[in-house]
């Protein structure tokens, strides 16, 4: 049996994983780890039997200790806690959905202990892509993608060499505000913004996917994926949502990943290691697909994916300013405290503040992080 660390249990992905794992008869849970939701991973818990259970929060994981004292589950807290999840003997792989760059350090440390990844944390590439990749090869493990995008780009380029690429076409579904004006987004609330019209995700990232933002940091975890440079790889607004992505080879082939929404799709991939088997679940119907829209997307109308792309070309320590500046404004749009043109506006403002940092080791990573949210509040006084 393959046996799966989960590190953001409670979240959408780990929800769905567990979904997945439920189908499988050969695949069982590790460790469970989630932030402060202490009744959810108290039924995963006991629905699962994990050697190991973490809550971020000490209180909560204090809380999920009393509660489940009648099961032979350890509990454990914080960053140390997602480190032994990580590293966990038990553990085959360790699938990394949690949010934001705290994702860091335990994906170091599975990638360490051998661990295969299965990554849903796209910080953790974006930021520290230059640190993760080459310790993958030098310890010999497997990642898998879970993002449907790079799931699709993996699934067509199989073991293609990174040279045969001509370009890789990395789809959006333009989110709720396609077509809209920067004119027509100036005042939007975040219960529109969180209408996505064909996923079902977290509140971040949905709010990354109607600012286009998501994509900008697409472009650079894939760049760093697929070893391929970030022009060339192309942004295609595709408002189905059927195409999940193509890649366009030296010859002028291009092979496209297509299916249904469902992100169970790219999470039973990579945690059964590509094998193909059965899963339930709608299927495409060519019969009633009427059409498939392929657009431009508004580098204009969405500055933050002209911001992600100028990022991913310089590189070094500026795409940790480009993830931070978001996750602090996409936090303050959730709270009512900005409008949601302010995300950009706060992207390029920091951007423009950094002095590069050209190999960042991980602890200039995580000061440049604090760096960056430490200038916001002293600019913005929120």
């Amino acid at each position: 049996m393959k046996r799966v660390s989960i590190l953001g249990s409670t979240g959408s992905i780990g929800t769905q994983t567990l979904e997945v794992i439920r189908e499988q008869e050969d695949l069982g849970v590790a460790a469970l780890a989630a932030g402060r939701n202490v009744e959810l991973l108290e039924k995963q818990v006991r629905e699962f039997m994990p050697e190991l259970a973490v809550l971020w929060d000490q209180e909560a994981a204090n809380d999920l200790r009393a509660r489940i004292a009648d099961l032979p589950v350890r509990v454990s807290s914080g960053m140390d806690g997602l480190i032994e999840a990580a590293e966990l003997a038990g553990a085959d792989i360790v699938l990394t959905a949690v949010v934001g760059m705290i994702g860091i350090r335990p994906t170091l440390a599975a990638i360490r202990a051998g661990k295969d990844i299965a990554l849903a944390n796209k910080e953790t590439l974006v930021t520290a892509g230059h640190l993760i990749m080459p310790l993958v090869k030098e310890c010999g493990v497997k990642l898998y993608p879970v993002d449907s995008e790079h799931s699709a780009i993996f699934q067509c380029l199989k073991d293609e060499a990174p040279e045969r690429v001509s370009r890789i076409l990395l789809t959006a579904s333009g989110g709720p505000f396609r077509g809209w004006t920067r004119e027509q987004m100036k005042d939007v609330t975040p219960a529109q913004a969180l209408r996505h019209p064909n996923w079902s995700m977290g509140k971040k990232i949905t709010i990354d996917s109607a600012s286009m933002v998501n994509k900008g940091l697409e472009v650079m975890e894939a760049s760093w994926l697929f070893d391929v440079p970030v022009d060339r790889i192309e942004v295609v607004v595709q408002p189905q949502s059927v195409i999940h992505s193509m890649v366009e080879f030296a010859d002028g082939a291009v092979l496209a990943q297509l299916g249904t929404p469902d992100m169970k799709l790219p999470i039973q991939y990579a945690l059964l290691g590509r094998e193909r088997r059965h899963m339930p679940g709608k299927r495409l119907d060519f019969t009633t697909l009427s059409q498939l829209t392929l657009e431009v997307p508004d580098l204009d109308a969405f500055r933050g994916l002209a911001l992600g792309y100028e990022a991913g070309r310089v590189g070094g320590s500026l795409p940790t300013v480009y993830n931070a500046a978001n996750e602090w404004a996409v936090a303050r749009f959730l709270e009512g405290k900005i409008g949601f043109l302010d995300i950009p506006r706060i992207l390029e403002e920091q951007m423009r503040a950094h002095r590069v940092i050209a190999s960042p080791s991980l602890e200039e990573i995580l000061a440049v992080e604090q760096e960056t949210y430490a200038r916001i509040r002293e600019k913005e006084k929120l």
